[in-house]
């Protein structure tokens, strides 16, 4: 159990339901996680609880981070630069006058 809670909390993850099986050793961990996240989570599961635990992944809904985007170092920055990066994007935010007419 101490393997598993380790991965989510390195994750970001958060549990909301654990239950053991009646009659059995076995436990349903139920936890959310960020998407960003979960990439690589299966085997990184698998060896902190040295191949004993199995996830099962499923999306189950959006939430706002908390934070602001322009504040240098914070994780909304880092993701929001992270995207930018994936699309091909300048890094910097564009201003707004990028986007006014002139008249």
């Amino acid at each position: 159990m101490g393997g598993i809670y380790g991965v989510l909390n390195r994750r970001r993850g958060h549990v909301i339901s654990e239950e053991q099986r009646p009659g059995t050793p076995l436990f349903t961990i139920k936890a959310y996680m960020p998407v960003k996240e979960s990439f690589g989570f299966t085997p990184d599961l698998r060896q902190a609880t040295q191949g004993q635990a199995f996830p099962q992944c499923v999306f189950d809904h959006w939430q706002v981070i908390n934070g602001n985007s322009m504040d240098a170092g914070s994780k909304v920055e880092e993701l929001v630069h992270g995207i930018r990066e994936r699309k091909g994007l300048k890094k910097e935010i564009p201003a707004l006058d990028n986007y006014l007419d002139k008249l």
